[in-house]
């Protein structure tokens, strides 16, 4: 009986081989052949080059250095000890130290592991050299990211680096992968599809232990497309230098196209240091920097916007016919709400509009402000560009902020007060605003409406650009631009305008200033925002500085950058 179990058992299990060979030669058969064949064949893949940036005159502003990696084949080493007491004694760097990157990198036989990068020229030909001492050595020729105007334009330009986690989810179906160079913030960042260059590699065959085997076949990498900005490095620099000793920004746009000449934040930064290994705590240093060196103040910085505020103020009165221009108040030096006092720079006597904006007449606006209401003073102020994206093709942009008796309710369901609106009326209390926006809505005064979208991509045609940054008219009297142009004109030209210090032969400037108050004891915020008239050529620009107290400084460092593109040729 038990002889017969027993006969039975093995029949069974040999009919269930037999089922099972069947199943997987014949049912799964193509299956398991594709399944081996792609773990026969390894791709070891190789970083394409990225596309230079250059200016709009044709100069460099990112490119590519030869650089030399130091790479060993896990396979082919002999003698472990003795290649890589080489290493060191070439290199000049601990052998453990080498050792750990080379463990540390390791995953399969046959891939080179880099364990030195960006090596000198003679420490490449000396490891050339002795590689028929050391089969498994390799020296690598690449490309590294190379911006030879360092900090000048930085948060325009951005810099590159390793994909992390966070952009391989983002961009794996756009054949990204965890070994790839990417752009971060800037240029680099916004079109990074189109510089980037395609990725070559080897297609190598190995064996069941992960050892090649033979070379099957090679795809070389290529370069990505050079793109030109609307930048002029003439305006950087000079930008750049006039700047600085300051924490802020200067920005340039052509008024008519939206073009920006020029584009500042500063502290800043060298994105070189990214690009090198050996400089990593210096970039680390960057992200804990309480200075803020990597952020954007042009286009991300969110600041009160003083009394630059008034002109979308006289925008709304004008158009709603809340006053005529030529209705006064009368400034003795102060507002008084309630128990409140809010007070002018100067006694300004009886006021008109023109006078008004040439003296940033704070008792003028804030009646003008209370009779308009917030409501209304809202929506003209996001009319001409405040508090919405303006679409500069600069990643991170911030909106900034218009608050009004309706955002109020909706978003928080608390009253708005008079007070409310009399801050609102000089700059004050929630509004804030970022650089860019004050800049866009001074091309739109300049050009009686016409409100052009700012961009630093400069396209092979003009035609081409005006469709990818159109540009759309305000729906405003062209008798309010005239008024505003005027004021504004007063503003630099009157002898008691609060500008008069940027009055510079031979051009036509015309602006607003601002003195933004801030919280915590600080210094107040420093602007000046307006546009000059060159010959033909109409310049939109704003300075901007945090903390160094009275617009006067602004007007200073905007005073002697107009001299300098002046001198340069460029107005």
């Amino acid at each position: 009986m038990r002889l017969k179990i027993i006969k039975i058992l093995i029949w069974f299990f040999f009919v269930v081989i037999v089922l099972d060979l069947i199943y997987a030669q014949f049912l799964r058969g193509n299956y398991f052949y594709k399944l081996s064949t792609h773990n026969r064949i390894r791709v070891v893949p190789t970083e394409g080059t990225r596309g230079r940036i250059l200016d709009r005159n044709g100069i460099v502003l990112a490119d590519n250095r030869v650089s030399f990696d130091v790479m060993v084949t896990p396979q082919e080493i002999k003698k472990r000890d003795e290649l890589f007491g080489f290493l060191s004694q070439v290199l000049q760097v601990d052998r453990n130290k080498l050792l750990d990157r080379f463990h540390q990198k390791k995953y399969a036989p046959f891939v080179p592991v880099i364990v030195a990068e960006d090596i000198n020229r003679n420490q490449a030909f000396i490891l050339e050299e002795n590689k028929f001492r050391y089969p498994s050595l390799l020296i690598q020729k690449n490309y590294r990211r190379y911006y030879p105007y360092k900090k000048v334009g930085s948060h325009v330009l951005g810099y590159v680096g390793k994909i992390d986690r966070s952009k391989i989810e983002k961009l794996k179906d756009y054949g990204y992968s965890a070994q790839n160079i990417v752009g971060y913030s800037g240029v680099e960042e916004f079109y990074d599809q189109e510089i980037r260059g395609a990725e070559g590699g080897l297609q190598v065959e190995v064996n069941s232990q992960g050892q090649q085997v033979r070379l099957l076949g090679v795809r070389e990498i290529t370069q990505g497309k050079d793109i030109q900005l609307t930048i002029d490095n003439r305006v950087q620099l000079l930008a750049f230098e006039v700047l600085e000793d300051y924490a802020g920004s200067i920005i340039a746009m052509d008024a008519e196209t939206g073009e920006i000449l020029g584009l500042v934040s500063a502290p800043a930064y060298d994105p070189n240091s990214f690009a090198d290994s050996e400089r990593r705590k210096e970039t680390l240093s960057l992200f804990m920097d309480p200075d803020s060196p990597l952020l954007n103040r042009a286009i991300k910085g969110q600041y009160p916007p003083g009394s630059v505020f008034k002109v979308p103020i006289a925008v709304s009165a004008l158009e709603t016919k809340a006053l005529s221009p030529e209705e006064t108040f009368l400034c003795n030096g102060f507002y008084q709400m309630g128990r409140r006092r809010i007070r002018c720079a100067h006694k300004h006597g009886t006021q008109s509009l023109i006078p008004a904006i040439a003296h940033s007449c704070n008792v003028y606006f804030i009646n003008v402000g209370l009779r308009v209401e917030s409501d209304t003073i809202a929506r003209y102020a996001r009319l001409l560009g405040l508090g919405r994206l303006t679409g500069i093709d600069i990643p991170f942009e911030e909106t900034g902020s218009i608050p009004s008796r309706k955002q109020r309710k909706a978003n928080y369901n608390r009253p708005w007060y008079k007070g409310d609106t009399a801050n609102l009326s000089i700059g004050q209390g929630d509004v804030l605003v970022t650089p860019i926006q004050l800049v866009r809505m001074m091309a739109a005064v300049v050009n009686n409406g016409k409100s052009v979208q700012p961009h630093v991509f400069k396209g092979v045609n003009p035609e081409e650009d005006k469709k990818r940054f159109p540009a759309r008219n305000l729906k405003i009297e062209k008798r309010t631009w005239e008024l505003l142009q005027e004021g504004l004109y007063q503003v630099v030209h009157d002898l008691s305008g609060t500008a008069h210090i940027v009055n510079i032969e031979g051009m036509s400037v015309s602006g607003k200033t601002g003195t933004a108050q801030t919280s915590g004891g600080k210094r107040h915020h420093s602007w000046f925002a307006g546009y000059v008239i060159a010959g033909e050529k109409k310049i939109a620009f704003c300075v901007f500085l945090e903390h160094t107290g009275s617009s006067y400084y602004a007007c200073r460092v905007a005073r002697q950058f107009l001299l300098r593109l002046q001198k340069e040729g460029v107005l």
